[in-house]
C-alpha cells in the first residue's frame, strides 16, 4: 500500500469522525433548546399518572371496566330491549366549531380544562401527546389538525396546552407548547380496528411533520384491547325502553296525531322525528307513528327512551310514563306492552326500578347516563 492511499484513508476517515461529531453536537443543541420551550413548573392534570393516562418510558395505563352484564329484563311486559343502532359519528369540536355536542352549556360557562377533557377524555379514548419543536400558534395549527377530524367512523380530537398553562380547545390567537390527540376507541356499533388505528398512525405522523411535532404512539396490541374493553361495556349498556300505546277504536289519522302531539309538548324535527325537548338543547325521550311518512293513519304509538343518554335526575323514565299517560287520555288509547298486553302501574314501576339499577351501575363505571362520556359512547 503506498503513502498515497495510507494518506487518502486516513484523511476519509478524519472526514467520517468530523461529520459524526458534528451531527451529534446539532442533535445535542436541538435537545437542550426543546427542553427549554417546555420547561414547565405546571401540573399538566391531562397528563398526571394518578389521574390520567400517561406516556412514561412508553408505558400506557387505562381505566378499567366492570364487565359484568347488566340484566335487560322486562318484568313480563316486554317494553326493556337493547336494539341495534346505526353509528351516528360525533364531528372533532375545534375553536372556530360548535362547542362538542354533549356540551350544552356555552363555552364561556365551562371552564377550558372542563372543556378539553370533553374533547379528549382518557377513559374514553386512545391519547396521542405531539411534543412541538416550538410553540405555535393556533391560527397555523387548526388548518392541518382538520384534516385528521375521523379514522373510519371514529372522531379524533385535539387540545393543546397554552402558555398560560391550561389545556384547552385549539383556538385562533392563543399560542400552544403542547398538543394532545385523542381518538375514540368505541362506539356504538364498533371498537376501533387495527386498519384505523394504522390509518391514524400514518396521517397523524404526516400532520406532525407539517406542524413540527413528534407524536408518541401507543402500542397497537394494548390499544385494540383496550378499545374492545370500551366496547363490551358500551354493548351491554345500549338499551332502550319502549312505552307503546294502543287506539281503543280506529286507528289514528297523522294530521289529528300532529297537533295532539304539539300540544302535548313535542317537537316534529326535519328528519320527521317526534321528540319530548329537555329544556337544553337535548330531549329526553322520541316517538315514533310505526308507519312510513306516506301512510295517513297508524293504530299503534311508540314512547322511546334512549336509556344510557338520558341523566337520572331527569327521570326520563317517569316523564315518559307521564306523558303517555296523558296521551290516553288525549287520543283514547291503551299503554300496552309488545305484545299488546295492558301495561299495569305495578308493571311500570317494576320497570321504573329496573332503570335506577342500571343508572347505578353506570355511575359506578365512571360514565354517569347523560353524562359527556355517555353521550359520546352512545350518540
Amino acid at each position: 500500500m503506498t503513502d498515497l492511499q495510507l494518506s487518502l484513508i486516513a484523511a476519509g476517515a478524519v472526514f467520517i469522525v468530523g461529520v459524526f461529531s458534528y451531527n451529534k453536537w446539532q442533535e445535542y443543541k436541538a435537545k437542550k433548546s426543546v427542553e427549554r420551550a417546555f420547561a414547565s413548573e405546571h401540573d399538566d392534570v391531562l397528563m398526571r399518572a394518578d389521574e390520567a393516562p400517561a406516556y412514561a418510558g412508553g408505558n400506557r395505563s387505562e381505566p378499567q371496566f366492570s364487565m359484568d352484564d347488566v340484566p335487560l329484563v322486562d318484568g313480563g311486559s316486554g317494553a326493556y330491549a337493547t336494539p341495534e343502532h346505526g353509528a351516528a359519528a360525533v364531528a372533532p369540536t375545534f375553536a372556530e366549531d360548535a362547542a362538542p355536542a354533549p356540551v350544552r352549556s356555552a363555552d364561556a360557562a365551562v371552564p377550558p380544562a372542563e372543556l378539553a377533557t370533553s374533547l379528549v377524555d382518557p377513559l374514553i379514548d386512545c391519547l396521542l401527546p405531539l411534543e412541538l419543536e416550538a410553540p405555535v400558534r393556533g391560527d397555523k395549527l387548526l388548518p392541518v389538525l382538520q384534516k385528521l377530524r375521523f379514522v373510519g367512523s371514529k372522531p379524533v380530537h385535539f387540545i393543546g396546552l397554552a402558555v398560560s398553562d391550561e389545556w384547552e380547545p385549539i383556538r385562533h390567537g392563543t399560542v400552544y407548547t403542547r398538543l394532545q390527540g385523542g381518538v375514540q376507541l368505541a362506539s356504538r356499533t364498533t371498537a376501533l380496528n387495527e386498519l384505523e388505528y394504522s390509518e391514524l398512525v400514518t396521517r397523524l405522523r404526516a400532520i406532525a411533520d407539517e406542524i413540527g411535532a413528534e407524536p408518541q404512539i401507543p402500542d397497537m396490541i394494548e390499544v385494540m384491547a383496550e378499545a374492545k374493553t370500551l366496547h363490551r361495556f358500551v354493548a351491554s349498556h345500549d338499551a332502550q325502553l319502549g312505552v307503546n300505546l294502543a287506539t281503543n277504536g280506529a286507528p289514528w289519522a297523522i294530521a289529528t296525531l300532529i297537533v295532539a302531539l304539539e300540544k302535548q309538548g313535542f317537537d316534529v324535527r326535519p328528519d320527521g322525528r317526534y321528540v319530548m325537548p329537555d329544556g337544553e338543547g337535548g330531549h329526553l325521550f322520541s316517538l315514533s307513528t310505526n308507519v312510513s311518512p306516506a301512510e295517513e293513519t297508524t293504530p299503534r304509538l311508540t314512547l322511546l327512551l334512549d336509556v344510557p343518554c338520558v341523566a337520572p335526575a331527569r327521570d326520563g323514565f317517569g316523564a315518559m310514563v307521564a306523558c303517555a299517560k296523558s296521551l290516553v287520555a288525549r287520543l283514547d288509547a291503551t299503554i300496552v306492552d309488545d305484545y299488546n298486553q295492558p301495561l299495569s302501574d305495578e308493571a311500570l314501576a317494576e320497570i321504573s326500578g329496573q332503570v335506577k339499577d342500571f343508572y347505578a351501575d353506570m355511575e359506578a363505571s365512571d360514565i354517569p347516563a347523560g353524562s359527556t362520556r355517555a353521550l359520546r359512547l352512545f350518540s
